[in-house]
């Protein structure tokens, strides 16, 4: 659940943590996860690591990374999950699956949707702020996740539960990272405004 949760806030940070604790003898990686610790998959994660620290603290560059990473950090998030349940069996690996790939689409949906109404300020601090506190959540929420599970599991509660209570407030936000995946695999064309009306905009 860890894996999955962090993974919806930032991937690559999050497999570089994983794979950081079982390189170094920390965290006794199940066969499903060992290829983390893999040089190649560290350089790799670190290097789009820091593509996203900078891309993340760009207004209107952050919602379009955001936007494009639904495709990435939802799955990576249900495979890490699957992974970490170890040899319990498919049955136990499907529902790890579901349950990560769930958190990773919830957490992926607050931060991309709050990011929408940050940008809305004409100060880029807030951003920023914004972006360094998701790296800190993402490494200290694994670090407790691995070694005080328990506390973990009541810091995900809450968050479920602010999640319930933010999320109304920015639908607007999640709504427009949706318009912009649609009109980017959809030829360039508008999407209909919520009234039902013609979509405005050249729809050749």
């Amino acid at each position: 659940m860890g894996a999955g949760w962090a993974s919806g806030l930032n991937v690559y940070a999050t497999i570089l943590v994983i794979g950081v604790l079982g390189l170094t003898g920390t965290l006794d990686l199940p066969p499903g996860l060992d290829i983390l610790m893999d040089p190649l998959v560290l350089l790799a994660a670190g290097v789009m690591y820091v593509v996203e620290f900078f891309a993340d603290k760009v207004p209107g560059v952050d919602t379009a990374w955001d936007s494009l990473h639904t495709f990435i950090r939802i799955p990576v998030g249900a495979m890490l999950a699957a992974g970490a349940a170890g040899d319990l069996g498919p049955g136990t690996d499907l529902a790890a699956a579901i349950l990560g790939g769930s958190l990773a689409a919830a957490s992926h949906a607050a931060k991309s949707g709050t990011r929408v109404l940050i940008n809305t300020s004409p100060e880029p601090f807030t951003n920023w702020a914004a972006s360094v506190t998701e790296d800190v959540g993402v490494i200290g929420g694994l670090l407790i996740a691995v070694n005080h599970p328990a506390v973990f599991l009541g810091l995900l509660a809450v968050f479920l539960l602010l999640l319930v209570w933010l999320l109304p407030k920015v639908w607007g936000g999640v709504k427009r990272v949706f318009r912009f995946l649609l009109r980017l695999f959809g030829g360039g064309q508008d999407v209909p405004t919520e009234g039902g009306g013609p979509p405005t905009g050249n729809t050749r």
